[in-house]
Formats: structure tokens, sequence, C-alpha cells
């Protein structure tokens, strides 16, 4: 009876504008949550009967209600005084696990998804956010390199911890020796006198020690030549020694022109290609880099003074934890109180097919489903996903002044379904006044 489908119509109706009402509350609520991505109610026309046009009679479908997390639809990015509070500039989202998985070492923690997240260490080291989901990243060497890991599976991610009183120093495995010896110094009448300087570096240890240079002009002719002699200062082993000819030729003057072995020993190897000479000092290589010949980085002979100001090393001593960085790669570094970083995780960046198909979980965390498709660990700037955005938190997607305008449209319309269930009631009571 069609009277009869008008109010199952109406029962539907209030049906779903009740169900828009929850997720347009359920979107107000997380305005101000970060990360949130907003819900939304789409309605659907129920036919009942054939369909066809032309019926004598009619009877009232209804409506029904579909929900959808649109995922896909972020906040912007607002700054903030927390290194580790990181977003994404673009597609994707970071690795997390709970807090029961973290304590999964082994590659078998469980993954979910989320669009930005304020870590901090806790107690334990753990970078976890306010709910408990722990940051997760690909752990990398003692020397700061990451290893490749698999890309298509979540094996090889960690849930990331931070031992919060350890130390790290930085071994020297190069120093740029840029230094200007006075040209003056080869002319004929010149004193002669040898420049002495030492060079510090820091051994596999940590510890500083010194490289003793000799530098000794030869009185010509020939002129712009000079030894240049180096012992390890700790130890007294030398550790080769060189006769260094510099151009004179125009536009050229003051670069090398050639270097020669003066020890006899083969002590350090100078390879004209890298512009470096191979130190052998006690157990560790360092590539002592003098400059390659006719280009101006590295040793020169200009002028009439000696500036030893060039001289840089790699190396750093032992130094404390006093923060964590993350930057535009994804790369996790320590920063030490002697000024270096080094890195201890990459974070990858996870994308899947159909971000709306996640299954979303408590915190602003999405899971893995069968609408989403697998997903993939990127590299950030690589492939479609953006890039690290630190001291950053992305605002909640939820536009109140929409949210607010569809609250007026859903309670109109829940106001005339309702009025569409009295009417109905209205006529059944006429109907039943018939027989009276």
């Amino acid at each position: 009876m069609s009277i009869s489908s008008s109010m199952n119509a109406g029962v539907a109706g209030l049906r779903a504008n009740a169900t828009r009402l929850a997720t347009i509350s359920d979107n107000i609520a997380n305005s101000t949550t970060h990360g949130y991505r907003r819900a939304s109610t789409t309605f659907h026309s129920m036919v009942v009967g054939s369909g066809v046009v032309g019926q004598g009679s009619y009877s009232a479908g209804g409506v029904r209600t579909s929900t959808m997390r649109l995922v896909d639809q972020g906040g912007s990015l607002i700054g903030t005084q927390n290194a580790t509070d990181i977003s994404l500039s673009g597609r994707g989202f970071l690795p997390v696990t709970t807090e029961l998985g973290a304590q999964l070492q082994d590659g078998t923690a469980p993954l979910l998804l989320a669009a930005t997240g304020s870590f901090r260490q806790d107690a334990n080291g753990y970078l976890r956010d306010a709910s408990g989901n722990t940051l997760m990243g690909w752990p990398a060497n003692t020397d700061g390199t990451v290893p490749e890991y698999p890309r298509d599976s979540a094996s090889g991610l960690r849930p990331i911890r931070i031992e919060v009183n350890q130390q790290a120093f930085s071994e020297t495995t190069k120093i740029n020796f840029g230094v200007n010896l006075p040209a003056s110094a080869t002319l004929p009448g010149a004193s002669g006198e040898t420049l002495r300087m030492s060079v510090e570096f820091y051994n596999s240890l940590g510890i500083p020690e010194m490289i003793d240079v000799a530098l000794t002009p030869n009185v010509g002719p020939p002129e712009n030549t000079w030894r240049m002699s180096m012992e390890h200062a700790q130890t007294g082993a030398p550790l080769g020694s060189y006769d260094l000819v510099f151009d004179n030729s125009p536009g050229k003057g003051g670069t090398l022109a050639s270097i020669s072995d003066a020890s006899g020993g083969g002590l350090g190897d100078y390879d004209p290609e890298t512009g470096s000479i191979k130190l052998d000092v006690g157990p560790q290589e360092i590539d002592f880099f003098i400059g390659r010949y006719g280009e101006a980085a590295g040793l020169a002979q200009k002028g009439t003074s000696f500036s030893p100001a060039g001289i840089e090393q790699n190396g750093s001593g032992a130094g404390n934890l006093i923060g964590l960085m993350v930057d535009a790669n994804g790369n996790l570094d320590a920063v030490y109180d002697q000024g270096f970083r080094r890195t201890l995780f990459r974070i990858p960046i996870v994308d899947v097919p159909n971000p709306n198909g996640l299954t979303s979980m408590n915190s602003q965390t999405f899971q893995l489903s069968r609408d989403s498709g697998s997903f993939f660990l990127w590299d950030a700037g690589d492939g479609p996903v953006g890039e690290f955005v630190g001291f950053a938190l992305q605002e909640s997607a939820t536009d109140v002044a929409a949210e607010l305008t569809g609250l007026i449209q859903t309670q109109r319309a829940y106001s005339s379904n309702a009025k569409v269930i009295q009417t109905v009631d209205e006529m059944f009571q006429e109907t039943t006044n018939i027989k009276r």
C-alpha cells in the first residue's frame, strides 16, 4: 500500500539524516584534532517495484546511506616548537605501530599509518605521540648509512628507540689541507725557513691526535718548489714526504703543477684524480686532500703570507646527545653537543593505491584493508609521495563553516521526514474514521 510505503520512506529518511548528523558531529568534535580526516555521508535512493515508467501505482522505496572517511583530503600545516613534530608536504603516511607493538623488535610489529604526529621520547627512549603510537623506521649503520630494505614489506621497519644517555663520536676520514704558502719564500735570497704546523684529527676511539706537517721552501733556482713532510705526532711515525712544484703560468699561477714522492718508501701515494694522499695513521686511513693539478682548491702558493686558515677535517670527539632532527629526506639524526649529527634511522613514506579504502582506527591512524590495496615504502620525494616537514603538524581536515551549513540542512531534512510520518499518521486516522 502506497500510504504504508510513505511511512517507511519517512522512517528511512529519519535514519539517514541521523547518520549524517553523526558524521557531522564527529567532524565538528575533531575540528582541532591534528591529522583528523573528515567523514562524509552519502545518500542513495531505493526503488521498490520494477521502476518502469507509467505504472499505475507507486511505492516509496526510501533512502539508504553510506559513510566514507576522506583520507586523501588533509588539512594545512602549522609550525610548532618541537623538532620531532612531523608532517608530510604531499601524499603518503608515516609508519607507526601500537604501544604494545613497540616491544617487537623482530620486524613483526603491526603496521599502522598516520598523517602526522607529535613524537617525543618516553622513559624507555621510544618515539611516541600522546596516544602511544610509536614511530617506525629503517635502522642506519653505525657510520650513518642506511642499507637497502624491502619496500613491499614491513619486515625491515623497527620501532624507533633512542638511547637517552648515549655518546657518539665521528672518526676522521678526510682532511682538507687548505693552506696558502708564500711564493716569496722560494725566491733567491729568501731565508729558507721551514714552516711548521699541526693538523688535528680524531682517531677510531674519538680521541684527538695530531699530524705534524713541515713545509720547507726550495730557495731558487728552481723556484716555486717545496718539500712537505708529515709524521704522526703521538708516535713519531713518518707519514710521507713529497716534493711540490707550483705553476707560475698566467691563469694558473699558484696552483699545483706536479707532486713526487720524496720519501722513497711509498708511504702514501698522491692520486691526481681525487687530489688526495692516502695516509695510514695507525689503524685508520685518512684522505689528506691537497688539491688537483691546476685547481685553486687545497694547497696553493701565492703572495708573501703564510695562511693555514682553510684546514678542515670531518671528525669530532665524543659528544652527548642533545636533540633529534628530521630532515626533508626522512633521516632521523641525533644532534650532539660537539656540533655533529649522525643518522640513526630513515623513515620511509607509506603509500597505498586507494587511501580512502583504509580502515580507520583510534588516534588518527589507519590500517590496511582489501579496498586500500597493498602498500609500498617510498623514499621522501620519490614517486607520488611528498617530503618530510619537521617542526610542523597537520591540522584537522574539518571545515567548521561547511559542517555547520550541513547541520542546518540535516536538521531541516529531519524535520521534513518527521512531518511526513505525522501526515501519514493523520491519513491513517482519517481512514479509521470512515467506518464510524
